[in-house]
């Protein structure tokens, strides 16, 4: 996309929001970083099948669709890491970097399109509030686990290029069309979470360009998303009936009573927003942080409320104009949609604080939802306003304050427990380490071991997936489980007195301290003289 600018000089001048807001990015992209750097948060298998993904698809061994195992869950991350995994091989930061480089490219975005609609030192504020990073927070921007750290700045993007044709500042107008669908397609495939934001988004193009569409912008829109969701697209016409995405998700969102309306919503608004919002430990929320749950169904009333009249006030005047209140509706309508899609499934009220996940992407709508609680402010400090004015004013301030403070709180928590998923995650590589060092080369292992296993040792240690009662778990490379199952003497790897190991030692009878061969980081490693498979 490329837009025109009065010039050099002025394109290079930042005033004084710009400068504070660089200023904040650099910050937070140093942050995120150094974690990565760190390895924080811990790894764990479901980010680890990734990474075995990108070392695959480094080594021209596999070009896979969809997550391994899976048949919904897009492979975007994998492909972005596989040119740093070829270059300097497998490595938990390796594989990370790209996410930092997909986060830098989402606080740019939101602030241009913040400071686009609404004003500057409100995206300034945006950009300061999008810096600060709970677990929860970072591990969702951070770790590759599918999905949400591209699709929030592809569906910025398709928001600014549909503001940039509308206001004719597009140089490349049938270009931008097509890169927008092309976004749209890749955001499609990457995590179907993203669908309510690109109905959003794909509206507001449309009432951008409704005078385009009919020619080659809109043939170059149609062709760039087919492109963006070619492999989802081919992979799914191959699938066997009930394993394509739109069966396996119907799969996954069936079963079991669906808790009452009231619990879900409850437990979306009060655990979910917050925690998915920064305000939270991982852990969940306490009384006292879930307060904006509360408020956030009010501030989209009011973020909408406000959209509209600006709307109407527009009326007669050209779209360029009236484009920006109809960009924060969508906003307002991609956030109470994907709230919507939330609260409508069972685990909103079943599993709240690990679902919570689930709504990453109301990051998007941020500048949506608190732009009420800043225009009060605003105009409360301008000192237009009559007493009740003065009030709401009074109480969005404090509110915005209670916001800041809150984040920062919970942000300053998650740092002074860093040693907690530092420890976790010196003793994965401990495990590795000792491993490899017993010369065993396939074992068997619990879900969260073997592809965390596997990546840590550069697949030198192949690990097959076994559950409690040591029969298959779920393998999602085969490939693994067929290596495993034709070795002669596999080793096991579990955790100290887990089930599995328990029931491993009944196996073993007399001979099982005699196989055991190491313990470490909270795991034993047996080699059997013979294999131990009971399910054969």
């Amino acid at each position: 996309m490329v837009v025109s600018t009065p010039g050099l000089r002025d394109r290079a001048r930042l005033d004084r929001p710009a400068r504070v807001a660089l200023l904040l990015g650099v910050v937070a992209v140093g942050y995120r970083l150094v974690l990565t750097l760190l390895t924080i948060p811990a790894a764990n298998s479901d980010e680890a099948t990734f990474g075995l993904a990108a070392l695959h698809i480094a080594a021209g061994r596999e070009r896979p669709v969809f997550l391994y195992g899976q048949h919904y869950m897009g492979t975007v991350e994998a492909y972005l890491a596989a040119p740093l995994v070829a270059l300097v091989g497998p490595s938990w930061p390796v594989l990370r970097l790209p996410l930092v480089a997909l986060y830098a490219l989402f606080l740019w975005l939101a602030h241009r399109l913040t400071r686009r609609l609404y004003s500057p030192w409100f995206a300034t504020f945006v950009v300061g509030l999008l810096a600060l990073g709970t677990e929860r927070v970072v591990r969702d921007q951070l770790t590759m686990v599918g999905g949400r750290p591209e699709v929030k700045p592809a569906v910025l993007a398709m928001l600014l290029i549909a503001l940039g044709l509308a206001g004719h500042r597009v140089a490349h107008r049938r270009a931008a069309m097509g890169l927008a669908g092309l976004l749209a397609g890749s955001a499609l495939w990457s995590d179907w979470l993203v669908v309510p934001y690109l109905v959003v988004a794909g509206l507001l193009l449309l009432y951008a360009t409704r005078r385009e569409l009919l020619g080659w912008s809109g043939a170059l829109l149609v062709a760039g998303f087919v492109l963006g969701a070619a492999p989802m697209g081919w992979d799914n016409l191959r699938a066997p009936p009930g394993q394509d995405s739109l069966s396996v998700l119907r799969q996954l969102g069936a079963g079991g009573p669906t808790p009452p309306w009231a619990q879900r919503v409850t437990g979306g608004l009060l655990e979910g927003v917050p925690l998915a919002g920064g305000l939270c430990p991982v852990t969940g929320c306490a009384r006292w942080q879930e307060w904006f749950g509360l408020l956030y169904p009010l501030l989209l009333v009011a973020a909408a409320l406000l959209a509209l009249r600006a709307y109407r006030r527009s009326a007669g005047r050209p779209t360029a104009v009236r484009v920006g209140p109809v960009a924060q509706l969508a906003l307002v309508a991609g956030a109470a949609l994907t709230l919507l899609a939330y609260v409508r499934g069972s685990l909103a009220a079943t599993e709240p604080v690990t679902s919570a996940r689930y709504l990453s992407v109301l990051q998007i709508s941020l500048p949506a939802a608190l732009w009420p609680l800043w225009a009060a402010a605003v105009t409360c400090r301008r000192g237009t306003v009559g007493v009740a004015g003065r009030l709401a004013g009074a109480s969005a301030t404090a509110a915005l304050a209670a916001l800041t403070a809150t984040a920062l709180v919970a942000t300053g928590l998650f740092l002074a427990a860093l040693d907690t998923p530092r420890t976790e995650q010196r003793r994965s590589v401990e495990l590795a380490a000792a491993v490899r060092a017993t010369g065993l080369r396939e074992v068997y292992g619990d879900y969260w071991t073997c592809n965390r296993l596997t990546f840590d040792t550069a697949e030198r240690v192949v690990c097959a997936v076994l559950d409690g009662d040591l029969t298959p778990g779920q393998n999602r490379y085969r490939p693994y489980w067929r290596r495993v199952g034709r070795a002669e003497r596999p080793g096991y790897v579990l955790p100290v007195d887990s089930p599995a190991e328990r029931r491993l030692r009944r196996l073993l009878g007399d001979h099982a301290d005699a196989a055991r061969l190491v313990e470490v980081a909270g795991y034993r490693v047996y080699h059997p003289p013979a294999a131990v498979r009971p399910w054969r």
